[in-house]
């Protein structure tokens, strides 16, 4: 897990993990920062210090083959033959959460997901 919102395109023509920008880049970028503007600590870039030191994502964004390449992932085969914007959310740095720490995972995404869904 991680902290993180990660948009297309999920893989490169070389398969390689380096920014894969779609035609619809800056509209992606958008909807990606207005769910990572309102989760303080996903906007600051570096929320999983202690499990992984050196990832920083810039305003709590990333494109998903520049974090790493995944072919044939689901939001890159929506956009391209559905013509759906799909974006991947990562909602914390562990992967399970325990079922008391939920409620703590709601108030950090609540402000996110309403301003989510204001882009539609």
């Amino acid at each position: 897990g991680s902290l993180v919102v990660n948009y297309p395109f999920d893989d490169d023509e070389q398969g390689v993990a380096i920014y894969s920008k779609s035609p619809d880049d800056a509209v992606f970028q958008q909807l990606a920062l207005s769910y990572s503007k309102e989760n303080t600590k996903m906007y600051q870039g570096s929320p999983c210090k202690d499990m992984y030191p050196t990832e920083y994502f810039p305003h709590g964004i990333t494109n998903g083959a520049q974090w790493y390449n995944v072919p044939g992932g689901m939001q890159d085969w929506n956009y391209l033959h559905t013509n759906c914007f799909e974006v991947t959310i990562e909602l914390g740095c562990v992967k399970y959460p325990k079922a008391e720490e939920l409620p703590k995972y709601w108030e950090q995404n609540r402000r996110s997901l309403l301003q989510f869904m204001k882009q539609v």
